[in-house]
């Protein structure tokens, strides 16, 4: 399933001119006579001198410009020995245009991914195998099928939960294998994210979130995808937040009230079920903390700026963004609150098909 979607096309792939090419280069000296530095901003324009390193114009040496937007978040100061990912256009075997992408990252990407797989073979072992196979199919149908179907205009909503089902699906059924350890787990996650795709679509309108809080989302609408519906895509987003912390919840529950039925094959259901809830509620107090941490530490800028001015509390909960997070936390710890009981409840009569 990897392999096939590796090579499925996403559609946008052609929105490019096809005589542009991606390529390594190396700086070999820059022009800093037109670059002017406002305290940490900086504005004007750095000429360049790369040397391609790879594809066809390897070990050429083409001069352009690195033009400066006034964001730190946006550009970036070039100095002779960095790698920057060229953007090339051409006509046959001639360079007409060039342009310094950003920095070259991809190796040392692909490098901190190896040591991260290789770690998980070395302690997991095939278990560990299992666990890259579902990290990898997780991005695949992210990028393959997520983002494409939701900029052609599939409703995002739904999409989101159908693919938080296949990917819980197919991590906890590979991880697991086909057995009621992995069926109850699956079931409570389906519940609980059902519910929380819900609960974020009833909630986000007495909140009256728009969509203009995820970044880059008006650039997303001004570059000719005005018919997308950028707030369901928020609600979609808070969906695929949530799916691996409930994923995550519903497996711990579920594995461990297996072994306690392993351990214990006599034991009632009665038994079982406040077991699994004694499990859930020792669970449930982390996990939502995490969700806190995970969602305001994306934020801490902000946050600081806001507390950084005086601004007081009651201005700082009723700005969009913060009112955008205190809805995505709660909502999403409210589907954490409620796996864990659902699960239980599947756990309880899964495992324990006959009254006893």
């Amino acid at each position: 399933m990897c392999a096939v979607l590796y090579f499925i096309p996403t559609g946008f792939e052609d929105r490019l001119p096809k005589s542009t090419e991606q390529v390594e280069g190396r700086i070999v000296t820059v022009d800093n006579s037109q670059l002017e530095q406002h305290g940490l901003v900086f504005s004007g324009s750095q000429g360049v001198e790369v040397e391609l390193l790879d594809g066809r114009w390897k070990g050429q040496i083409i001069r352009t410009g690195n033009h400066f937007l006034g964001k730190m978040e946006l550009d970036r100061v070039f100095e002779p020995g960095d790698h920057a990912l060229m953007n090339i256009t051409s006509n046959g075997d001639t360079i007409t245009w060039g342009h310094t992408s950003d920095y070259y990252r991809l190796r040392i990407e692909l490098i901190l991914l190896t040591i991260f797989s290789l770690f998980l073979l070395f302690y997991g072992g095939f278990f560990g195998f299992q666990t890259i196979l579902s990290f990898f199919f997780t991005g695949l149908v992210l990028w393959k099928l997520t983002i494409p179907c939701m900029l052609k205009g599939v409703d995002p909503i739904l999409l989101s939960f159908v693919i938080v089902c296949i990917l819980s699906a197919a991590i906890l059924f590979l991880v697991a294998g086909l057995n009621r350890k992995a069926i109850v787990a699956f079931m409570g996650a389906a519940i609980g994210l059902g519910v929380t795709a819900l609960m974020t679509l009833y909630f986000s309108r007495p909140f009256k979130i728009s969509g203009a809080v995820l970044p880059f989302s008006e650039t997303l609408l001004y570059s000719g995808f005005t018919h997308l519906n950028i707030t369901r895509i928020f609600i979609a987003g808070v969906v695929l937040s949530a799916s691996g912390a409930v994923m995550d919840l519903a497996m711990d529950i579920s594995a461990a009230m297996s072994e306690i039925v392993h351990h214990n094959p006599k034991i009632s259901r009665k038994e079982l079920f406040f077991s699994g809830n004694t499990i859930g509620r020792s669970v449930i107090g982390t996990m939502t903390t995490t969700l806190l941490l995970a969602y305001s530490g994306g934020y801490l800028a902000m946050l600081m700026l806001f507390m950084g001015q005086g601004i007081p509390d009651a201005n700082i909960f009723n700005m969009n963004y913060v009112a955008a997070e205190v809805l995505h936390t709660l909502v999403g710890s409210f589907g954490l609150v409620l796996v864990a009981p659902i699960t239980t409840v599947m756990g309880t009569l899964l495992y324990l098909p006959r009254r006893r």
